[in-house]
Parts: structure tokens; C-alpha cells; sequence
């Protein structure tokens, strides 16, 4: 757990832009209306550190495999040099 999902973190108010209709539904089934979306925000974060983990050990495979067969063939570009 890190400071964003600590609950004993300190809290601030913030002003957000949304639909007022919708909040007061959310407010009406909500007893705690900022407990709430803090809560879907955490999980929000969680979700997309995952993600962006996954892509980039996704990322880290895809250079390993390239660098192994950079490795096994060398590069086209090195019968091509310039100089």
C-alpha cells in the first residue's frame, strides 16, 4: 500500500465537473458520497498500474526476443554501412 491508497493519508477537497444529476443519484444511494469515489479512484490507480506494468514487461519480451535475434542473424543494415 502507498501513500495514494493509504486511508490514512491527508485528504483535500478538490472540485470536480459532473453531472449533477448523476451526483445526486450517486448521493441518494451513497451514505458517503467521497468515500465512494475514493474508493472507485483506488481502484482506478490499482487498474492502471497493472496495465501499464503489463505493457511494459510486454515491452521488456519484445526487446529481449529482438536483441536475440539481432543476435542469432545481425542486422540487415550491416551489409549496408554507409562508410
Amino acid at each position: 500500500m502507498n501513500a495514494a491508497t493509504s486511508s490514512a493519508a491527508r485528504k483535500r477537497p478538490v472540485n470536480l465537473t459532473l453531472n449533477e444529476a448523476l451526483v445526486q443519484e450517486a448521493r441518494a444511494l451513497s451514505g458517503n458520497l467521497s468515500a465512494t469515489v475514493e474508493a472507485m479512484l483506488q481502484e482506478y490507480v490499482a487498474r492502471e498500474r497493472g496495465a501499464r506494468a503489463q505493457k511494459q514487461r510486454q515491452a521488456a519480451v519484445a526487446c529481449q526476443d529482438w536483441n536475440a535475434v539481432l543476435d542469432a542473424h545481425g542486422s540487415f543494415a550491416d551489409e549496408h554501412s554507409p562508410l
